[in-house]
């Protein structure tokens, strides 16, 4: 099994448990169990066959876990989650994932309707039936209508870290061995959209029994086609992939044909057309004479075009800015000095100030916040005013301690409902960073989020508005909210709004992100860091940056230590 495998078993048990009601620490551990072993750079089951001690050294794998871990990788199974299968209708943890369908409200709905199922569901809604529930009123239903079709979208796609492991995955077992072979992934992934539906393979060079080689992975399920020059298959975990080997007089073109979007490409024939050329996957032509075609910039070349990155390829006047010369200089990965959202062992944490301090600073970050929770999540752990004054002085004596890098103090203040915070001003004014987060009552009318959000950002003390419309990939839709009233407020008020660079939020979003740049705004991109390894995911951040057209100035975490804090102390 790989290490998604073991995170699926460990999230499904953590939905199971919620829907059964348990302790919210007990959930938590699992989730927090998935996120560990998601993001190790080595195979689970390696760790496993080296015994419970190499387990237990994971960060929040206790003996218990361990012991599960062990069970999955001797049997493939794990007796626990059969159990809890005997209780709870394993089809239940899918209900979670619609949008206003919380633990309670799913439990409600087995219970009383008999729904356990995506289609059940769906047939309660056309009958009605939901209106005769305690609590489910004609807003909230027809919130769950608009979830459930948009879950049948998301169902049938992966998180962007999820499809960047399966293509690495791919693109290493193809290649290993031989030379003189090109392998790139294309399509959305490409793009970096926040989901990928499937994987777009080319593959030009010393290709000779690729197509055998690709069929016969280890993880594919079913092999849907396979021919000389294209396959495709569906592996284990549901995703297909499709290859494709071309010439390497064509790969550029079929590069930027695969890639996409559909929209940028359909632009890009119009223009061709205009000059008298055709564009497909095979070149560019002037007659049966193929005047481009072997690398991308040759293809944008032959049609007046610099080369346009791929992030930007998605028909929101792209094409048009290349034509004017007037396309953004995007920032890059290295551009970043910073990172303004992470947690410790304070609150949730899984390693100390000082290890995540010299994570970041061997990353060539130098500076960082710490911004652990504040009271208002209780599962968290999150720090009260005393707490935050000890922690301040834990992250002195790292300061003292360390060279190279400046830890901030910062907190994740709750924004509560009325638009206060849970913290006393008098403890708020002492710290270097304020990130206001709205974690509780997400299903406030759009009118009531917004007058919360924009009276929280009107706190003189808040310097940046975290993942700023509350979403969870996959798992749980954004919260109603006037996002242009958001942005005025912000600019007015010299505001920052945060990319959470963390892949299941990836929150702004791109659209949302070029809204507030326009208008002025000052975006920062973080981690939401929860152990060291994490903060390699400021990548996934800088991804959404760049498809919302955002330069290096554009971004408040690309200036120097003394640059960023002249900006937020404005």
């Amino acid at each position: 099994m790989d290490n998604a495998g073991y995170a699926r078993i460990f999230d499904e048990i953590a939905d199971l448990l919620e829907i059964r009601g348990e302790n919210p620490f007990r959930v938590r551990a699992y989730r927090n169990a998935a996120r560990t072993v998601e993001g190790l750079a080595e195979p689970l089951d390696e760790l496993a066959a080296q015994g419970e001690q190499a387990l237990v050294a994971l960060p929040g794998i206790g003996h218990d876990l361990a012991l599960k871990i062990l069970e999955i990788a001797r049997t493939g199974r794990l007796a626990f989650l059969d159990r809890l299968h005997d209780e709870v209708p394993a089809t239940l943890a899918e209900l979670l994932r619609v949008p206003g369908l919380g633990p309670k409200r799913v439990r409600l709905l087995w219970k009383k309707l008999g729904v356990t199922t995506l289609d059940d569901l769906e047939e309660a809604l056309a009958a009605d039936r939901l209106a005769g529930l305690e609590g489910f009123g004609p807003t909230l239903i027809d919130k769950v209508r608009r979830g459930l079709a948009e879950r049948r979208e998301h169902a049938r796609r992966v998180r962007l870290d999820v499809a960047d492991r399966v293509a690495a995955s791919l693109v290493d077992r193809l290649s290993r061995g031989r030379r003189g072979i090109e392998i790139v992934v294309a399509g959305s992934l490409r793009r970096r959209r926040d989901t990928v539906g499937d994987l777009d393979v080319l593959a030009t060079g010393s290709t000779r029994g690729l197509i055998t080689r690709f069929t016969e992975l280890d993880d594919v399920s079913e092999v849907l086609a396979a021919g000389q020059t294209r396959a495709s298959v569906v592996l284990a975990s549901g995703l297909q992939v499709d290859l494709r080997v071309v010439p390497r007089a064509s790969f550029g073109s079929a590069l930027q044909y695969f890639t996409g979007s559909k929209e940028h490409s359909i632009v890009l024939r119009r223009r061709a057309q205009e000059r008298e050329l055709k564009l497909n996957e095979y070149g560019v032509f002037r007659g049966a004479r193929r005047v481009a075609g072997r690398t991308e910039e040759e293809v944008y070349a032959a049609l007046d075009l610099p080369w346009i990155p791929p992030e930007l390829r998605e028909n929101r006047g792209e094409i048009e800015a290349a034509a004017a010369g007037d396309l953004p200089e995007l920032v890059t990965l290295d551009d970043i000095r910073g990172d303004l959202q992470m947690h410790t062992d304070w609150s949730d944490g899984e390693a100390s100030i000082e290890q995540m301090a010299r994570a970041a600073r061997d990353l060539g970050h130098e500076y960082i916040a710490i911004t652990d929770h504040g009271p208002t999540v209780r599962v968290t752990g999150g720090l009260d005013a005393q707490r935050l004054a000890r922690q301040a002085k834990e992250i002195d004596a790292v300061n003292e301690r360390l060279d190279g890098i400046r830890v901030l103090k910062g907190v994740e203040t709750d924004i509560l409902e009325d638009g206060s915070l849970d913290l006393p001003d008098a403890t708020l004014s002492r710290l270097d960073y304020v990130l206001a987060t709205v974690h509780t009552r997400m299903t406030m009318s759009r009118r009531e989020m917004t007058r919360r959000i924009a009276r929280a950002l009107r706190h003189p003390l808040v310097t940046a508005l975290g993942h700023p419309t509350g979403r969870l990939i996959g798992r749980r839709a954004p919260y109603e909210v006037d996002f242009d009233e958001i942005v005025r407020v912000a600019a007015g008020e010299g505001k920052l709004l945060e990319i959470d660079g963390h892949p299941e939020r990836l929150d702004l979003d791109d659209v949302h992100a070029r809204k507030a740049a326009e208008a002025g705004v000052s975006i920062v991109i973080s981690t939401d860091a929860h152990r060291p390894a994490d903060l390699e995911l400021i990548r996934y951040g800088v991804d959404q940056a760049r498809r919302a057209w955002l330069s290096a100035a554009q971004v408040a975490n690309t200036r120097s230590l003394k640059e960023f804090l002249a900006l937020i102390r404005r």
